[in-house]
């Protein structure tokens, strides 16, 4: 019995040896290796075989992180900004060992939010509160230049950064609002002129069209009446007259004494006998003749 216990013994104390013995690293980490406390390696992905008892390893993510963070500053023109960030970042896989001599496991809270609280503030001064939203990209990328410089000497790199929100005083927001609104009360006004230009500039051009169409009418009725002056004469109004003429007399003419009466002789007293009626008296003169006497 004792030796069976013996056995059972010794198997487990090997089973435990082994299990110690054998370290699996994941994809996307390292391992740091240390040895009696002491950094003496970096294991890559994989099964690793290493000293039982006197050994242990770190394990790194070196996968890409996102972290988030927000600073309040003061801008080039004095006025209070927050501005909330998101970075992406990861360790350098190549300096996971000096990553955790210098810094330890907890290089997020030790080195990556202070220097992202500096990096925004350096960046906010220099830029009005104005700037910073109109040149926005300009902004990041000025975030990410300074955080590059502090963070990749310790290990970390700074893949990007994104600027998620910007939070002005209310009196400063008030104050964009307004010129907000004054300018696009500008771009109404500046709007309205220029369609007031164009239908100005189309009234003088229908104007400018109706006037010389009627300047080609008058020239054209003016050449008409020359040409008619030209070929009208005496005889060619006498032959439309005479065309004109219904064969009835006028009633009045005038003469040396003022106007006439003129009678009206039907034309079968002109061929045969004068009516009785119609016929004058014997001294009376006949009424009706031009001239009066």
């Amino acid at each position: 019995m004792s030796a069976i216990f013996s056995i059972i013994i010794l198997g487990m104390v090997a089973v435990f040896i082994v299990i110690n013995s054998v370290t699996t690293i994941e994809a996307g980490t390292r391992g740091v290796l240390k040895t009696f406390g002491e950094i003496t390696g970096v294991l890559n992905e994989g099964l690793h075989f290493r000293p039982p008892f006197i050994t242990s390893v770190t394990i790194v993510e070196v996968r890409t992180q996102r972290y988030e963070s927000n600073s309040s500053a003061a801008s080039r023109d004095l006025q209070t900004v927050t501005t909330q960030v998101v970075i992406n970042y990861r360790p350098d896989a190549s300096q996971v060992d000096r990553l955790v001599r210098e810094i330890g496991v907890d290089y997020e809270r030790r080195v990556v939010d202070p220097a992202i609280q500096e990096a925004l503030k350096a960046a906010t001064a220099r830029f009005t509160a104005e700037e910073l939203i109109t040149r926005r990209p300009e902004v990041s990328d000025l975030i990410l230049n300074i955080l590059s410089e502090r963070l990749t000497p310790r290990g970390v790199i700074v893949e990007s950064v994104s600027i998620t929100d910007f939070n002005f005083s209310p009196e400063f927001a008030r104050a964009i609002e307004a010129k907000q609104v004054a300018e696009q009360d500008a771009l109404r006004a500046a709007r309205e002129l220029e369609r007031a230009r164009i239908e100005a500039q189309q009234q003088v051009a229908r104007a400018e069209a109706e006037a010389k169409a009627r300047l080609e009418i008058a020239r054209a009725e003016a050449e008409s009446l020359r040409l008619l002056g030209e070929v009208v004469s005496p005889q060619l109004l006498q032959l439309r007259f005479i065309e004109r003429w219904d064969g009835v007399l006028p009633r009045l003419v005038s003469g040396d004494n003022g106007l006439l009466t003129m009678l009206s002789i039907p034309s079968d007293g002109m061929l045969g006998d004068t009516p009785a009626a119609t016929r004058p008296r014997d001294g009376e003169p006949v009424t009706g003749t031009a001239g009066g006497e």
